[in-house]
């Protein structure tokens, strides 16, 4: 059930490098069915986790730099941890007028819930390997062991499973067994979502961890987050045309994915632009 009909809403964009960034466009929409927002994925080079990180920070600045030209939001979502990590100083630096709202690692969110100052977080191998992991171990859990496993083909599970084909439990085993076969004393009881993919798999997640694991998944912190920044922006004009959701390119089994795009708001995909408008997916 949707709310009241608005002549105003707020315009927000949201960025992700596939499927993963509807998790938080779902969380939006739960809190504030009024608001107008488009959906950009990177697919043409999906999975970020796995790309050179000079390339990626020039690939999302000049990506979301033509996606606010084009469709002017108000409010930028970085939907994604690799590019939040990379990019938002340099999204950040090249537009300050416009509010960006990133997704980090939710170390702090775990330290402030674990008994056992064991605590462990989901990734890909991008978000693990960097600095600002280290520093946000430091500056928010000082006082407890971090478990950090790289899982690199669970954003792949998720995109799967998302568009309803059959992923085999051993191979979501597969990609977490590291994390706990690195728990040596099995005191880990607190591990957080470092991929906006692994909100699709949370099901399977707890299913296959010992039941003592909390789940940390940080879509609807960023969601309210982003609802509390956007208290200081004006309504604008509700949109005469449905925002969309875009695709860098024409993703992997595309009508199974567009079938389930209603469910966040959208009724097709459409490529990008500055791609061919002759390969627009409809119903």
């Amino acid at each position: 059930m949707t709310g009241p009909a608005h002549s105003g809403t707020h315009h927000l964009l949201a960025f992700d490098s596939g499927i993963g960034g509807l998790g938080i466009v779902r969380a939006l929409r739960t809190f504030n069915p009024a608001l107008a927002i488009e959906y950009l994925a990177d697919t043409a080079v999906f999975p970020y986790g796995e790309q050179d990180d000079a390339f990626l920070v020039e690939r999302v600045l000049t990506l979301i730099s033509e996606a606010i030209s084009r469709l002017r939001p108000q409010a930028v979502v970085i939907a994604c941890n690799t590019a939040s990590t990379l990019a938002l100083d340099a999204l950040r630096a090249a537009w300050p007028e416009i509010p960006f709202i990133g997704c980090v690692p939710p170390i702090r969110w775990a330290a402030r819930l674990t008994r056992s100052h064991v605590i462990g977080l989901l990734a890909t191998r991008a978000t693990i390997r960097r600095p600002y992991l280290n520093r946000l171990h430091a500056l928010y859990a000082p006082d407890c062991t971090l478990i950090a496993h790289a899982a690199p083909g669970l954003a792949a599970c998720a995109e799967h499973l998302f568009r309803g084909e059959d992923v085999p439990p051993s191979a979501i085993q597969r990609e977490i067994a590291g994390l706990f076969d690195r728990d040596t004393t099995g005191k880990l009881d607190a591990v957080g979502l470092g991929c906006t993919h692994y909100t699709f798999v949370l099901e399977q997640l707890r299913a296959l961890a010992p039941p003592r694991i909390t789940w940390l998944d940080p879509a609807n912190a960023v969601a309210r987050h982003t609802l509390t920044l956007l208290q200081n922006q004006p309504e604008v004009p509700s949109p005469s045309v449905q925002p969309r959701a875009w695709f860098t390119s024409i993703p992997p089994e595309a009508e199974a994915l567009r079938r389930k795009l209603p469910d966040f708001g959208f009724d097709e995909i459409t490529l990008w632009p500055s791609l061919p408008a002759s390969q627009k997916i409809t119903a």
